[in-house]
């Protein structure tokens, strides 16, 4: 019973964190995107704010996510169910996330926070471009992911069966079965 109480905490704790991040990527999405008609220096001084603390939330939420969804994976490993597939999805897509995230955005992101507001690079259009794809790749990723994890939660291995019935009533019909075969 306490086992299954963690497990179902942890699905519900992933669940909600991936969501949160989901949400939270859709939101940059649409704010970069929204930025795209503003020059250079008004692009570099509103990146440098959103660098100033927006990590620190990606990362408090990806983080965590990340291990819930790898344990959810493995507690349905042996069912091989549609929860495990598409928990096993999501985790595939909260990794490609991550490596998306280190491999593209955090470099840039280290790059446009010592870019001079006043004199952004001559290439920050290009470079915005590039960050801004990685983050729509990884928002789509983190959105999908989002979606297998709910899909996981209300599949058949995961919704509440019926309660065995009480002892006495069990052995009653255990009883009645033991007479009727005899």
């Amino acid at each position: 019973m306490r086992y299954e109480r963690t497990v179902t905490a942890l699905r519900f704790g992933g669940l909600v964190l991936t969501g949160l991040f989901a949400g939270f990527l859709v939101t940059v999405l649409v704010f970069e995107l929204s930025l795209r008609s503003f020059d250079g220096s008004v692009y570099t001084q509103v990146r440098q704010v959103e660098l100033d603390r927006l990590d620190v939330l990606a990362t408090a939420l990806l983080l965590p996510a990340v291990p819930a969804t790898a344990i959810q994976t493995a507690t349905d490993v042996k069912a091989r169910g549609s929860a495990f597939w598409l928990t096993a999805a999501a985790l595939v897509l909260l990794l490609s996330v991550l490596v998306t995230t280190l491999v593209f955005n955090l470099p840039i992101n280290a790059d446009q926070s010592a870019w001079n507001v006043q004199t952004p690079p001559a290439d920050w259009a290009s470079v915005r471009d590039r960050w801004q794809t990685a983050h729509a790749v990884r928002t789509v990723a983190a959105v999908l992911a989002f979606a297998f994890l709910s899909a996981a939660a209300m599949s058949p291995a995961h919704t509440r069966r019926p309660a065995r019935a009480p002892a006495p009533a069990r052995e009653a019909m255990e009883s009645d079965r033991a007479e009727a075969t005899t």
